[in-house]
Formats: C-alpha cells, sequence, structure tokens
C-alpha cells in the first residue's frame, strides 16, 4: 500500500521533477543577463530593450477626454443628444440605467500642443506637457470588461476573471531577479481619501509559485508586514532557526521532494534579507533637496504619489524587476471638472518629474515606465449637465476607448499612435487591444509571449492568453 504521497513521487508524474526546477530557479541561468538570478532557461528570447518596468495605474478610469485626447467637437455640439447612428440599437455602456438623454459634454478645460512633437495635452498637465517628447501617446487602447473589478482585472492579469497571474508574476517567473535581497515584483498604493479598494488578487501569482506575487510596501514604520523582528528575538537568533530549518530541509528533501517546501523555505531566506535591504530603500529622507522640489509639494509626505515615484526610482535604482503603482479614485461619474483637477494636481509634475530623473541618471533608456488606466469614460454625460459659471457633469465608464502613455525602455518617444472618432466614442484607426498591449511589454523586456508559458490543469496558460500582437511602430 502507498500512501497519496509516495504514489505521486513514484509516478511518472511525481513532484521530484517540480522541485529540481524550483532549486534551479534560485540559482542563475547560463543564458540570463549577467547578475540575473532564478527566471527560465532560455529567458529572454532575444536581447531586451527594458531592464525593467514602472506602471503608473490610475486605477478607475481616468478620462481621455479631459487629459490626452483633444476633441474639440465635444464643446462645439455640446448639450446635444449622442448620435442614434452610434447606438446602433444597442445599450450604452457603462451604468447610464434609467437615463433618458445623452447630451454631449466638451472637456472644462484648455488643451494645447506641446513639444517638437505637437501633442495635445490638456492645461491640468503643465508638467506632463514639458515631457512629451520622451512620451508615446497610445491613443486606441480598448478593454472587453466595462465594469471596474473585471476591467482592473483584465489589465493586470489577461483575463477578467480572477485567479490569473498578474503581470508582474509572470516577469518574475520568466526572467528571475536582478537583485536577491529585494523582492522582483513591488507594489505602492497612494493613500487617498477614495472609496474604491483595490484587492491584493491584483498583484498575485495566480497559480504560479507564490514567491512570484508582488508584495505591497505600505508608508508606515513596517513597510512589508510582519517583516520586522519579534520584540526579543535578535537578528542572530533568527539566522541560526533559518540555517537549522535548512538542514532539515535538506534531510528531508534527500526522502521526500517537495516543491512547495522549497519555495517556503525561500520565502522566509528572502524575509530574512528584506530585513536589511527594506529599510535602506524606503527610507527616503536622505533624498536631496532638489529632488524633492522636482517631484512637487507631496514629495515629503509619506504614502503620496509624489513619494512613491520617489521610491519607485529608488526601486529601479537597485535593479527590481517590476514596480507598480496604484494611485486611485478616477471613477468619475458626477463632479469630474472639480475632482479630475484634483486628481491630475496630485500626479502630474511627479509623473513629469520621474522622467526626467531617471533620464538624468541615464536609467530612462532600459525603463519602462508606463501610464493608464482601465478604461476611458464616454463622451456624453452620465446626467444632467449642471449649469452656472463653472458646470458640472460626470462621464460614464467606456471600454470603446482610452489613451496609455509610455515611455523609455525601447519606446518611441515624441509620437501619437492610434486615433478616435471626433467624438472620442470609438477607434478610427490602428486598435490596440489589452492583449496586444501585454504581448508589446513582454517584448520590450526580451520575451515572446507565446513562448512563455505555465501548464496549469492540464492546459499551456500564458499572459495574453490565445490573442496579443506586438504592437511594432511604438518600438524605438
Amino acid at each position: 500500500m502507498l500512501s497519496r504521497r509516495q504514489l505521486l513521487q513514484r509516478s511518472g508524474f511525481g513532484l521530484g521533477s517540480l522541485a529540481l526546477a524550483d532549486m534551479m530557479s534560485a540559482a542563475p541561468n547560463a543564458e540570463s543577463p549577467a547578475g540575473a538570478l532564478g527566471g527560465l532557461p532560455g529567458l529572454p528570447h532575444f536581447a531586451p530593450k527594458a531592464k525593467r518596468v514602472i506602471f503608473l495605474f490610475m486605477s478607475g478610469g481616468p478620462s481621455h477626454l479631459e487629459s490626452f485626447d483633444y476633441k474639440p467637437y465635444l464643446s462645439e455640439k455640446q448639450g446635444m443628444e449622442f448620435p442614434e447612428s452610434l447606438r446602433k440599437g444597442k445599450m450604452l455602456p457603462g451604468m447610464a440605467g434609467s437615463q433618458s438623454y445623452f447630451p454631449l459634454v466638451g472637456s472644462p478645460y484648455k488643451f494645447a500642443q506641446h513639444g517638437k512633437s505637437g501633442a495635445w495635452v490638456s492645461a491640468v498637465f503643465p508638467e506632463t506637457a514639458k515631457v512629451v517628447d520622451d512620451l508615446c501617446f497610445v491613443k486606441s487602447m480598448f478593454s472587453d470588461a466595462v465594469n471596474h473589478d473585471p476591467a482592473l482585472t483584465f489589465l493586470q492579469t489577461g483575463s477578467p476573471l480572477p485567479g490569473r497571474p498578474s503581470i508582474g508574476a509572470w516577469v518574475s517567473y520568466g526572467l528571475g531577479t536582478d537583485n536577491r535581497d529585494l523582492p522582483s515584483f513591488i507594489v505602492l498604493i497612494s493613500k487617498r481619501g477614495v472609496d474604491q479598494p483595490l484587492s491584493a488578487r491584483l498583484w498575485d501569482s495566480g497559480f504560479l509559485p507564490t514567491q512570484y506575487q508582488g508584495v505591497q510596501f505600505r508608508a508606515a514604520k513596517d513597510p512589508v508586514l510582519y517583516l520586522s523582528e519579534p520584540t526579543g528575538i535578535a537578528r542572530q537568533d533568527t539566522r541560526n532557526m533559518l540555517d537549522a530549518l535548512n538542514k532539515l530541509h535538506a534531510h528531508e528533501h534527500a526522502v521526500r521532494q517537495d516543491a512547495a517546501i522549497n519555495s517556503r523555505i525561500e520565502q522566509y531566506e528572502m524575509a530574512f534579507r528584506m530585513q536589511a535591504s527594506v529599510p535602506e530603500v524606503t527610507d527616503i529622507s536622505g533624498e536631496p533637496e532638489h529632488i524633492y522640489e522636482m517631484y512637487g509639494k507631496d514629495a515629503k509626505k509619506a504614502g503620496s504619489f509624489a513619494a512613491n515615484c520617489i521610491l519607485a526610482r529608488r526601486l529601479a535604482e537597485k535593479n527590481v524587476k517590476f514596480i507598480q503603482l496604484y494611485h486611485p479614485g478616477w471613477d468619475h461619474h458626477g463632479g469630474l471638472p472639480r475632482d479630475f483637477a484634483v486628481g491630475a494636481s496630485e500626479i502630474d509634475q511627479p509623473c513629469a518629474a520621474l522622467i526626467k530623473d531617471l533620464k538624468q541618471r541615464d536609467m530612462l533608456k532600459d525603463t519602462l515606465v508606463i501610464w493608464g488606466g482601465e478604461f476611458g469614460r464616454t463622451s456624453y454625460s452620465q446626467g444632467s449637465i449642471t449649469k452656472g459659471d463653472t458646470p458640472s457633469f460626470g462621464r460614464d465608464h467606456h471600454r470603446g476607448c482610452f489613451t496609455f502613455w509610455m515611455a523609455g525602455g525601447g519606446i518611441k518617444g515624441g509620437m501619437t499612435y492610434g486615433e478616435t472618432d471626433e467624438l472620442g466614442y470609438t477607434i478610427a484607426r490602428d486598435p490596440v487591444s489589452v492583449n496586444d498591449f501585454h504581448a508589446t511589454l513582454l517584448h520590450l523586456l526580451g520575451v515572446n509571449h507565446e513562448r512563455l508559458t505555465f501548464r496549469f490543469q492540464g492546459r499551456d496558460f500564458r499572459l495574453t492568453d490565445v490573442a496579443g500582437n506586438v504592437v511594432k511602430p511604438l518600438l524605438a
């Protein structure tokens, strides 16, 4: 009689090979870039343009019509009914509910062209306007999901249904890390007084081994929960405990191989190293004053988007592979003219400063910076337009088109790709799906998106599922 564990060990589908692969992932690959630890054999598939990614995610769906997609026609036709020809007898997207009249509404902000590229930028992004020649605007993004949770999940994992690995987890799994003392995937969330929680499954590892999930750094005394030693426990005592645990595990591994235990041991060792590395990298108090001035008035405020951008740059200097910043609060169903300007004022200068800072350190060339949200907003007002000196309105969710910008890391700066119609409602040319975006991101990291797979429940999964094409015109 065999136990279930013994049967698995002795069968052709035993866990021994998985355990061996997991152990090998802790060592440098002969084919990996110099200094890289872990990752899959044979990756990167070709020379990468980007060594790391900083993803500035505006959670809630920022309006493309108030930021970078200038539509003067909307202002000319303000108050007119949304064209029936675009509805084609279908329900409008989003949360219109019982609304019977859909008035077109233009942006309350002025737009102007900037830089040699002549990019159109809203007046609420004056600092971003100064770096447009480093940016590539993609105005023809579209999504398959129109509600926040599935749209967020789709953008971050390639599937609107939960359970898949996030982008950062895929990147860490495939390419490993260039810094053994810090996680290869780190998440930072702006502290904002908005009722729009973000689920940790957006940076989860899904069915990949758990060491590839994102680690959230908080703006607190302990940036990572449960990392500090308990009161009365010396660091050397922890080291002795881990050494003893490793010896016991090595003895057990010779008899019974278990990939899950290997993963857990590696996490213990990473946590021990992080006890020394995390306090040093998260302490931005030693930054020179001109850096704080560059990133703006909130730069010294712990947990602000500006402070997180400084921390993102510090993490990039430490060669953290994937750095995700979330700035929630862009769901403007009402009060858009006021609230959008508030959000823009919090992120405009830090975004521009991050581009300048990376550039002056000669890091922008191999750091891919991305800005965007989960979808766009409608060209008509959700509800009526409030009259007065400062008319107020809101915009509904819109998956049909929205804007991203990208910079550095092999991206062609000073250009605009894609175009929407005169209403900013449908894509006029060069559509870019979420799968295309993911394929392009991986390509810049030296990864063929069709070849980075993981077998789970009898199927080979990948970030781009069964779709996605690299958008080659974006590449420098």
